[in-house]
């Protein structure tokens, strides 16, 4: 069984458990990872009780002891690596503390530097194996009032550019995923509760999940790099 590991996973109504999910019905042993045991359990019995193969890792992103173990968790069999970790950071520039911005460095960029190289460690030798970034908008453009989170997208969207040519050539599928808008999941509905009442201008999860898998179905001779995913109303 080919094993995936996703790193990034929360609430059930959330990408990273999404991703879990989908890629565990395309029979995938699946590492959900993340920093909250019991939303990982959660996924990983939900994946168990369906039929599929799921084992929790808890794993901080920044730690690169975590991730060394995380994909030594994986084994001989990874085939596929997300890297779904970070969260907007908003704030002013001129307010803004150093240690918050290198925090937003640390989760988005830095983070996805350990996750990239060790997966790439583990694929180069067998030359095959797919690693995906999950972007924004911020990974296109600076925007006033988010100048920690736009840098910090646009460093991990540059770091994954930089291996998939670096990496190519060994076989190995880089892409990255620019979510253009909001997600219509917990993070937005626990935070914002009338967002339900706008659901249509959300982006839709399953959607999201779609384009991860088409880059991961691609076959060698047409990869993408990049794809983008917005709804219908979303100006860009």
């Amino acid at each position: 069984m080919k094993t995936a590991i996703v790193i990034g996973v929360g609430p059930d109504r959330g990408l990273g458990a999404r991703l879990c999910k989908r890629f565990a019905g395309e029979g995938h042993k699946v590492i959900v990872a993340g920093r909250t045991l019991s939303a990982l359990q959660a996924v990983a019995d939900d994946i168990t009780k369906a039929g599929g193969a799921a084992v929790p890792f808890v794993a901080d992103a920044t730690k690169e002891s975590d991730i060394i173990a995380l994909f030594d968790a994986a084994g001989e069999n990874l085939d596929l690596a997300i890297y779904n970790a970070g969260n907007n950071t908003p704030g002013k520039i001129i307010e803004m503390d150093a240690d918050y911005f290198e925090q937003a460095w640390r989760v988005v960029c830095f983070g996805g530097f350990l996750f990239g190289r060790e997966a790439v460690r583990r694929m180069v030798p067998k030359k095959t194996g797919t690693l995906l970034f999950t972007g924004a908008s911020a990974s296109l453009r600076g925007r006033s009032g988010y100048g920690a989170f736009n840098s910090a997208k646009a460093g991990v969207r540059t770091l994954a550019q930089a291996m998939a040519k670096e990496y190519a050539g060994d076989g190995i599928h880089v892409g990255h995923v620019v979510v253009d808008g909001a997600i219509a999941g917990d993070k937005i509905f626990s935070r914002f509760p009338d967002a339900a009442s706008r659901e249509d201008s959300l982006i839709d999860i399953e959607g999201i999940v779609d384009a991860f898998a088409f880059l991961y179905r691609q076959p060698e001779r047409a990869w993408s790099f990049e794809l983008d995913v917005r709804t219908s109303k979303e100006k860009w």
